[in-house]
């Protein structure tokens, strides 16, 4: 079974989003973002969200961590959520 681990960072709006992709892409720490600037719990351990398996995550997130490039800063997704940057660390 495919199982990826991942982390984001969750925002209320689009702009937001990107602007945070756009600092992470420049060379700011993703945790350190995540921390100072996303919504969801996971960011106290830096947007962590831990290791999952298909069908676990919401579609338009599932897809970014299954088909993305892993290391790469993916978003902005919108989700029910909002609006999420993501990195895949690891798939397998």
């Amino acid at each position: 079974m495919s199982q990826a681990t991942a982390r984001h960072i969750l925002v209320n709006d689009e702009s937001t989003c990107q602007s945070l992709i756009d600092q992470i892409k420049g060379g700011a720490d993703f945790a350190e973002v995540a921390k100072a600037n996303s919504s969801c719990p996971s960011s106290r351990e830096g947007g962590h969200l831990g290791t999952f398996g298909k069908g676990q995550m919401v579609p338009e997130f599932e897809k970014a961590c299954f088909e993305g490039e892993v290391g790469d800063v993916q978003g902005p997704i919108k989700t029910q959520f909002g609006y999420h940057a993501v990195q895949v660390t690891e798939r397998s």
